[in-house]
Formats: structure tokens, C-alpha cells, sequence
């Protein structure tokens, strides 16, 4: 079990990383104006969106089979918060996505100031899921 936690942490930083990183590169594309500038934030924002997806995904496959291997953990109530922010943070990771498409094909649906709210998102969310699973609360 240690070592799916482990891993389960691992691929968690991973994405996280991916989490924090690309919105930001949202910002600076929402603000470039030369050419060469957007083409740079494409192939940044398409590939760091590939990396932490894989991130993403380890995160979920072992975060399931801690589950499968301590099935009891599921009654308590703190994990089921955790897993609603979790699939929070998996629909905000849809949404950059969305985002990642829209620069690709050079709609800017929002400003650069906009996209600097929206890069706090996972800040709270990774606070929750902290707290949630090392204090348990409930």
C-alpha cells in the first residue's frame, strides 16, 4: 500500500506541476502579438498538456488501487470529499484542454487578466485535497 501511495504522490506533483504551469503559459499567449511568440506558446502549451495529462492519469490509476486494496476507506467521509474535489480538479483539467484547443485554432475567449484568476483554481483545490487527506477530518 506504501507504494501505491507513493506513486500515487508522485504522479499527483506531476500534474500539479502541469496545473500551475499551463495556465500561466495561457496568460503570456492571451498577451502575445508577434507570431513567433503564439507559435511558441502552442507547441509549450500542446506538449505540457500531454505530460500532465500522463501525470493526471497515474494520479487516478493509483489512486483507484489504493482504493482497491483498502476498500474500507470508502466509508469514510473525508474521501469522498477528497474525490469530489478530484473530479473538480479532472473537469478543470478538461477545461484547459478546452482552452489549449482554442489557442490552437486562435480564439482567445478570454484576457490575459482572466486567465490569471483562473490560474489560482488549483491552489484551493490542492489545499482541500491536502487537508483532506492527511488530516482526515472526518
Amino acid at each position: 500500500m506504501l507504494w501505491l501511495k507513493a506513486f500515487h504522490v508522485i504522479a499527483m506533483v506531476t500534474w500539479f506541476a502541469g496545473l500551475f504551469y499551463l495556465p500561466r503559459l495561457f496568460v503570456y499567449h492571451a498577451d502575445a502579438g508577434d507570431w513567433i511568440s503564439v507559435e511558441r506558446f502552442r507547441v509549450m502549451e500542446r506538449r505540457l498538456f500531454m505530460l500532465m495529462t500522463i501525470g493526471a492519469l497515474l494520479t487516478v490509476v493509483f489512486g483507484v488501487a489504493m482504493i482497491v486494496a483498502a476498500p474500507g476507506y470508502l466509508k469514510m467521509g473525508w474521501l469522498h470529499a477528497k474525490l469530489t474535489l478530484v473530479a473538480v480538479l479532472i473537469a478543470y483539467h478538461l477545461v484547459c484542454y478546452k482552452f489549449v484547443l482554442d489557442f490552437a485554432h486562435d480564439r482567445r475567449t478570454h484576457s490575459a487578466k482572466w486567465f490569471r484568476m483562473f490560474n489560482e483554481v488549483p491552489s484551493l483545490l490542492l489545499i482541500g485535497i491536502v487537508i483532506l487527506a492527511i488530516v482526515k477530518p472526518f
